[in-house]
């Protein structure tokens, strides 16, 4: 199975593909969707940026099922409301392809690759380079992304909140 994991971000859009067979896992590519709001760029442009760019990794990389991070909610209502876009984005593209999408709460993510639900991003990339030996990472919401792929593939077909596009 291909999974495409995705870290949603506005100005950085993480994403991971790995291939899982059993329970060894592969990686395959990771990368970062990028967006500027430098010159005043409208949200609508940003976002547009971020799905053309999502959806040419799924061409490129053909995943077969998709993880997206759940939305934390912040004391800062305006930054939330704009993750929630940017996730949207993060769940169209896969709907359009028409695969499966698997969500996952960030504290369960980290329990799954660390061990711990409260782990810090060093944390993270560290045990993703360990279960990944020979990534390079683009850089650390790429390697969140890796982490969301990495536990979509141990629990896919579990107990995972999945929803079919």
């Amino acid at each position: 199975m291909r999974v495409l994991g995705i870290d949603p971000g506005l100005r950085s859009l993480g994403w991971g593909v790995i291939e899982a067979e059993g329970n060894r896992i592969r990686h395959i590519a990771n990368g970062l969707c990028q967006t500027s709001s430098a010159g005043g760029a409208a949200l609508a442009d940003r976002l547009l940026s971020l799905h053309e760019q999502l959806t040419e990794v799924f061409r490129r990389f053909l995943p077969q099922e998709a993880a997206v991070e759940q939305t934390f909610v912040n004391k800062d209502g305006v930054a939330t409301l704009k993750l929630g876009q940017a996730r949207a984005i993060a769940l169209l593209v896969p709907a359009q392809f028409g695969l499966p999408i698997g969500e996952y709460a960030p504290n369960k993510v980290k329990k799954t690759v660390v061990g711990v639900g409260h782990a810090d991003k060093r944390q993270v990339e560290h045990m993703v380079l360990m279960q990944l030996p020979g990534a390079k990472l683009a850089g650390p919401d790429a390697a969140d992304a890796l982490a969301i792929a990495i536990c979509h593939a141990r629990y896919a077909g579990a107990s995972a909140l999945r929803i079919k596009a």
